[in-house]
């Protein structure tokens, strides 16, 4: 009766190691292989006008963004950090 009890409570113990250890390995394994293109492309090159200066560069969320002076007016371009593609730009310009 009482080795019934160990053998049962040992069970018990080895499923739940055995659950654990599974957890672990499949978050492990969903973490490694997941695709989300989490690796940015090697080398991009953007194009500039002529006369533009970069005046400042930021990382914000999935974004980096590249502040501009062109010429007097500043332009603020953003790139998705994973992709490098162009995500959107913004242009300031002084009133008359």
């Amino acid at each position: 009766m009482l080795f019934a009890r160990v053998r049962r409570m040992m069970l018990v113990a080895g499923l739940t190691t055995a659950l654990a250890v599974a957890a672990v390995l499949v978050a492990i394994g969903y973490r490694f292989f997941r695709v989300e293109g989490s690796r940015p492309a090697a080398d991009v090159t953007a194009t500039l006008p002529k006369d533009a200066k970069i005046v400042a560069t930021a990382v914000a969320d999935d974004r980096l963004v590249v502040t501009l002076d062109l010429g007097g007016s500043i332009q603020i371009r953003m790139f998705d950090l994973r992709t490098l593609r162009s995500a959107g730009t913004l242009s300031f310009a002084r009133e008359p």
